[in-house]
């Protein structure tokens, strides 16, 4: 889960997830701690999840009820109560909301982009409790948190408590949390809205404010990354580069400016990585493009591009880019791999394009031309001495008249 109190670590317990599948893409991002981007799987790698980082998910106070369960011997605010008091949030069954204790009315509903405050406990099926929070504090539609709660929170009331049932989709997913959260589990959540207030003003954040709260959005897309869902990735890195890249009134040192640049690079690069794997070579340029401006020898940056550029077929744009990756950091195998297969597929693009080339010329080629030649050496040379005694005929006659024209 997400919280406003101290910056949480690349995918720790303490983040919330999608329940996409994961992959494992951990070593491809820039993180707080900076780990090595460029080991990147193969072309034909299966998804590793050896290396994930465990994640976390709610449960269920007790016995959730089902659409189709029948009305137990509690009374109505029991956690069982009638079906019929369940509001399916989706209208796919997979997420439902039942109001457990009333709230203060429609009008004083959060709204998106305010910070709101929930007491929280989560169980399992079973009823083993996997979460307690009293006070949980996230931003309301940033997808700080586990989708449940996101799309949950935002239809209740201040004071009021529900019950949220969801399927593994919008907690989890097929991954769970290790040790606590078996894979592909429903989880219940017992909600009460606290608070909600309106988010602090980015031109009166300290420096120090800020880059926290740009690294919490950052490490929240590096937590989507993992789990493969890229969308809501770019969304948190997007959200991340609005807070670095928003006006100030504060004056920073020169080392937070020197460390708000540095989430920026990170969160581009990340960026760049999910705008690949979603095939949007463009605009996964381009944010390679903003971080080489402002550090040329990004070697992340620069490795990143040259596959964007190989990705589009560009390879002799592409060569030359991962020749200086590889001259920044000789040792680097992954760079050497991508650098020897490039050369290869261009060797091979050239081939093809002279064969092409060739035929749209109609030259002929190197097996057909001395057969060719044979062809045309035994008509050639008889029109050739046909020719010349036709002239010599024609020569003869035109003297014979001119000499009996005199006569």
């Amino acid at each position: 889960m997400a919280s406003s109190g101290e910056e949480p670590r690349s995918g720790s317990p303490d983040r919330a997830g999608t329940g996409t599948e994961p992959a494992a893409d951990a070593a491809q991002l820039d993180t707080a701690e900076d780990f090595e981007v460029l080991e990147e799987e193969g072309e034909d790698d299966e998804d590793d999840l050896s290396e994930l980082p465990p994640l976390e998910d709610v449960g269920r106070p007790a016995a959730p009820p089902r659409e189709d369960a029948q009305p137990p011997e509690q009374g109505a605010g029991d956690a069982a109560g009638d079906p019929q008091e369940w509001l399916d949030v989706l209208g796919n069954g997979l997420l439902k909301k039942k109001t457990l204790v009333p709230g203060q009315g429609v009008d004083s509903r959060p709204q998106k982009g305010q910070d709101v405050t929930i007491r929280l406990k989560a169980t399992l099926e079973d009823g083993t409790m996997v979460e307690e929070d009293p006070a949980l504090t996230f931003t309301l539609g940033d997808c700080d948190v586990l989708q449940a709660l996101d799309l949950c929170v935002q239809l209740m009331e201040m004071g009021e408590t529900a019950l949220i049932v969801s399927e593994a989709k919008y907690c989890y997913g097929a991954q769970g949390r290790s040790p606590d959260i078996p894979p592909n589990a429903s989880l219940t959540l017992e909600v009460e809205l606290l608070a909600a207030r309106d988010a602090p003003d980015l031109e009166l954040l300290s420096g120090k404010e800020k880059i926290q709260l740009a690294n919490r959005k950052r490490e929240r897309g590096n937590f989507f990354y993992q789990q493969a869902d890229y969308v809501l990735a770019i969304n948190s890195y997007d959200i991340a580069l609005r807070i670095v890249g928003s006006s100030s009134k504060v004056d920073f040192s020169p080392d937070e400016e020197a460390e708000l640049l540095d989430v920026k690079v990170k969160c581009l690069n990340n960026l760049a990585a999910s705008q690949l794997k979603l095939d949007h070579f463009k605009a996964a340029l381009k944010s390679c493009n903003l971080v080489l401006e402002h550090q040329p020898g990004n070697i992340k940056a620069l490795f990143r591009k040259g596959k964007v550029l190989a990705q589009q077929g560009e390879y002799r744009e592409a060569i030359p880019i991962l020749k200086a990756a590889l001259k920044l950091e000789p040792s680097n195998k992954t760079i050497h791999a991508e650098l020897s297969k490039l050369v290869k597929k261009h060797a091979d693009q050239r081939n093809v394009e002279t064969e092409m080339y060739r035929k749209m010329l109609g030259n002929p080629s190197a097996a057909g031309t001395p057969r060719k030649c044979k062809d045309k050496l035994p008509w050639s040379i008889p029109w050739k001495w046909l020719f010349g005694a036709t002239a010599i005929a024609l020569g003869g006659v035109a003297l014979s008249v001119v000499i009996a024209a005199r006569n």
